[in-house]
């Protein structure tokens, strides 16, 4: 099999896995599910998100570190430590923004959680062939 297509394909199934652990009906839910990981161990919470550490595989194994692949990782980087940072305000310093609250519990579409596996494949493909 061609390198880029398995390296798109072993991403999305990444982001699969991703879109799996964090499934909710609310944001509050997903967060509650990532600070379950928290809990246990910070490292455990980052290890959680592989999609991550195989961004940065693919830049040591191709050398290609241009936009696209910038994209992603700063994408992903805000995604993850936005999310450590409202897990941390929800769960241990106990303060919720009325305008935060609302959106924590509002009902999210099932389709959201796989924006990555669209987005993120995509763009690595076009980091390779580009």
């Amino acid at each position: 099999m061609e390198p880029i297509l398995l390296s798109v394909l072993l991403l999305g199934a990444l982001e699969l896995f991703e879109a799996w652990w964090q499934r909710s009906e609310t944001l509050f839910g997903v967060l509650e599910r990532g600070f379950g990981y928290y809990q246990k161990s910070i490292f455990l919470f980052f290890l959680m998100h592989p999609a991550f550490y195989f961004i940065f595989f693919v830049v040591l194994a191709t050398g290609k570190l241009n936009g696209w692949i910038v994209a992603i990782l700063l994408l992903k980087t805000l995604d993850i430590f936005f999310k450590i940072a409202l897990m941390r305000s929800i769960f241990l310093e106990r303060k919720i923004d009325a305008g935060v609250e609302a959106v924590l519990f509002a009902k999210l579409d099932p389709w959201l959680f796989l924006t990555g596996v669209s987005l993120y494949p995509m763009l690595l493909y076009f980091a390779l062939t580009g």
